[in-house]
């Protein structure tokens, strides 16, 4: 049998007798009968198995738990799997740096109105802005200018409110 006395989740579910040399019993406990069976499911077993022979017995658990993860992303999301989520995470990332850019925008407009030299040295449209940010960044000040104009927090707000491919609000 593959490990201990019972045999592996593969081959209880597949109802087959557990061999010594079981490819699956290393990486499907018998104790973990649901992670064989999302990747039954998924997969097939006849497949996993020819995956897993053609892989370096080193490589062989981070291949498993790969294809559990994928599994199980394609129980939640059939269509997109691993990619649905990977996207929805990058569109969170994006969604959370335009609200730090807005963030970071406020805390110029509220320096420029402390620090009247700053804001008379402050260009007025957003090209000017670009390349007094790539000035100052240059040469190290310790002010960080954006390269957009405050203006911009209506389009950001706006695309902070479109639904991603999941159906949810990005933001709560």
């Amino acid at each position: 049998m593959g490990s201990g006395s019972s045999p592996c989740a593969s081959c209880k579910l597949l109802r087959r007798r557990c061999a010594k040399d079981c490819i699956f019993a290393p990486y499907f406990p018998s104790d973990d009968p649901q992670k064989f069976a999302i990747v039954h499911k998924v997969f097939g077993a006849s497949n996993v198995s020819k995956m897993l022979q053609e892989l370096p017995v080193h490589q062989r658990a981070d291949a498993v738990s790969s294809l559990v993860y994928e599994a199980n992303a394609r129980v939640r999301d059939p269509v997109y799997g691993c990619v649905g989520a990977i996207s929805y995470l990058q569109n969170q990332v994006s969604e959370l740096q335009m609200q730090l850019a807005v963030a970071q925008a406020e805390i110029l407009c509220i320096q420029m109105q402390h620090e009247p030299s700053v804001a008379a040295a402050m260009p007025n449209n957003p090209q000017q802005i670009m390349n007094f940010q790539e000035h100052n960044n240059n040469n190290n000040h310790h002010h960080h200018y954006l390269n957009f104009a405050a203006s911009s927090s209506n389009v950001i707000h706006d695309s902070l409110s479109r639904e991603t491919l999941f159906g949810h609000d990005m933001v709560s």
